[in-house]
């Protein structure tokens, strides 16, 4: 049987996993407010609403919950439900504290839950792809990752521009440039330089460009941002040519190109995948003891230990040290 889950909150961001083709059971949907709680239920076929969240954790029906709350509360509501019993799927970024998620992951492993960070792109298979290239030597010596995400969040009152909510670029839409930085090295950064431009509700960074440095003399830089049209691509730089990635975030193409340094530009096509049903079988999978989740304790710590050097770094106007 399917595993039931719940759902923390009406942001439409869920409306993926709902959507996503997956064999998955949902099955109720919590709010502060109960009305807006039946609405969401009634539209999207969802059996039960609450009022609470709360409510939604008492529910002796529900297997598991995925967290799309706003940053500042993804684990606080995490660590409610692992332990309520249930098993937890906690949308990016799980925290820019790594105090936090070792917090998580710890109460996790006592109440023998699986927790894990929904990083839906890291399940394409288009970037296992990318990293079966990079280490075939197609490229030459790794050398250089780019990466870029960024759009103009026109709403003032969007939740992403709220400091209280640690909205921000780097805490929405660049934490996909250090999860791709760091899944193209294949390995962790040992030091970051941020620099940010201060905007929104309580000088949220609304432009961010960093330089993080990987074991082995490779170089990474990427810019960020939620005020301007910005690109969304990954590219890994080598001796010999580069890999370019165009939008693996959302991975709708799925086609990587092979640019050689004599000029010549080869396309891989990995064809069309559902990231988000494939989160969603990776994580029944590791709740059914089919083996860990693809992203796990390891990785969701080091993807926090980043983004708290690169804030650490963009404050104190200085390159960081990576702890």
């Amino acid at each position: 049987m399917a595993l039931r889950w719940g759902i923390l909150s009406t942001a439409h961001i869920a409306d993926a996993l709902l959507h996503s083709g997956s064999d998955q059971e949902f099955v109720a949907v919590a709010s502060r407010d109960l009305e807006r709680a039946r609405a969401h239920a009634r539209e999207r076929g969802l059996a039960r609403a609450y009022g609470s969240y709360d409510e939604l954790l008492a529910d002796p029906e529900i297997d598991a919950v995925y967290v799309p709350l706003p940053n500042s509360m993804h684990v606080e509501w995490s660590v409610r439900a692992l332990r309520a019993g249930k098993h937890v799927l906690c949308e990016k970024p799980m925290s820019r504290h790594p105090g936090d998620v070792e917090r998580a992951f710890d109460i996790a492993d006592r109440e023998g839950r699986v927790l894990t960070e929904a990083f839906m792109w890291r399940h394409h298979p288009q970037l296992r792809r990318a990293r079966e290239l990079l280490a075939a030597g197609e490229i030459g010596e790794l050398r250089v990752i780019r990466a870029a995400f960024a759009f103009d969040a026109a709403d003032p009152d969007d939740i992403r521009l709220q400091a209280g909510l640690e909205g921000g670029g780097l805490m929405d839409v660049g934490c996909y440039c250090v999860s791709g930085c760091r899944a193209l090295a294949g390995t962790e950064p040992e030091r970051a330089y941020a620099e940010f431009v201060p905007g929104g509700h309580g000088g949220v960074d609304v432009a961010l460009a960093a330089t993080l440095r990987f074991p082995g003399d490779v170089l990474a830089h990427f810019d960020c941002g939620l005020s301007y049209i910005g690109g969304d691509q990954l590219e890994a730089v080598g001796t010999d040519g580069s890999l370019f990635l165009d939008d693996p975030w959302h991975g709708r193409e799925a086609v990587i190109e092979i640019r050689r340094g004599d000029g010549s530009v080869e396309r891989v096509e990995e064809g069309p995948a559902n990231s988000y049903a494939l989160e969603l079988a990776d994580f029944e999978a590791a709740v059914r003891g089919n083996g860990a989740t693809l992203l796990d304790r390891a990785d969701a710590l080091g993807q926090a230990r980043a983004i708290a050097a690169l804030y650490e770094s963009a404050e104190r106007s200085k390159p960081c040290p990576i702890a």
